[in-house]
Parts: structure tokens; sequence; C-alpha cells
């Protein structure tokens, strides 16, 4: 895998809209997330286009409440394994809200974040953890101020807001072998 210009190779570009620039700070975190549309509910290209500002809030009730939203992240692992890539790594993806990390706020100033298709309670797919551990090794060699130490939950900097990636997915695992 490489990066080029803060944007994988191997992944697919799906641009965002929904990024803006990052304040002068190094990137130092790298926050795993999870994501289904609908909820528990897999494939359909439902994500890109929520992330990209196209979801039809008509084509399913729970896509009502959440078309509006401008949300984003720097990148998607599908079940399958696909790698797609919304925000170049370079630029503040709108995926933390609000958040904080070792007393710092606003976690999207320096962070990158991953969406693991899936839901809280339902294991990943082997695929997906291969891809995410690839990743991560890349990312860690970019951006040295990301260690082991620096990668963390949705649920951990934004405690009592968020869950994800919930109790299915498997941080011993996915950090033992790294």
């Amino acid at each position: 895998m490489r990066i080029v210009d803060h944007w994988l190779e191997e992944a697919r570009a799906c641009p965002s809209p929904f990024y803006n620039a990052r304040p002068n700070q190094e990137i130092s975190l790298l926050v795993i997330h999870n994501i289904a549309l609908p909820p528990r509910t897999y494939g359909g290209g439902w994500i890109e286009k929520l992330f990209t500002g196209v979801l039809p809030a008509d084509q399913h009730a729970y896509f009502a409440q959440v078309a509006d939203m401008q949300v984003s992240s720097h990148l998607l692992i599908t079940r399958t394994g696909e790698l797609v890539q919304f925000v170049g790594f370079d630029q503040r993806a709108w995926h933390a809200g609000r958040s904080c990390f070792e007393g710092r706020e606003n976690c999207n100033d320096f962070a990158l974040g991953i969406e693991m298709e899936g839901s809280d309670d339902q294991p990943y797919t082997q695929i997906q953890y291969q891809q995410l551990r690839a990743v991560t090794r890349l990312l860690m060699e970019t951006y040295p101020h990301i260690s082991k130490q620096r990668i963390c939950s949705h649920a951990s900097i934004a405690p009592g807001r968020k869950t994800d990636p919930g109790p299915a997915f498997d941080w011993q695992r996915y950090l033992s072998e790294l």
C-alpha cells in the first residue's frame, strides 16, 4: 500500500464535501468507528451517499433522520474489504463530533477517522481486520505521531454519546497484530 498526496492509492476515491483545513496540529490520533445504513444492514452504497451529501431521505425511514447530516470520514473499510477514501489525510474530516482525547478537545483537528462497515454487536469480517491492520501500519509510518497508544474507539473520545465500534470489535486481535 502507498499514500500519495495524502490519498491511499489502493482506495477508491469518493470525495466528500464535508471537510475543511486542519489547524496547525500534527496528525496524532487514529479513531476507529463503525457505520451501517440502515442500521445493521450492509452494502447498497448508502454510506458513500451519506458521506457525499446525496443520501435520499425518502428511501428508508432511518435515512430521513440522517440525510441532512454533514459528516464524513477519511476512510471506509467495507464488509468485503474494499477501501473507500472520502477525505485526504491532511484535511480535517468531520467524523468525531464533540470529542476529547487526553484532555484535548475537538479530535477532528488532529485525528484520522476509519469507519468499519458494521454494527456494535455483529462480528467484523476477517478481511476487514486484515485491511485495517495494513492501513494502520501505513498510517503509523506516514504519520509517526500515531502510535498504538494513540489508536482509540469513537466511544472512548465521545463517551455517553457514541458506542462504536462496539463490543463486537476485537481490540486485542487488532492491536496485537500491528
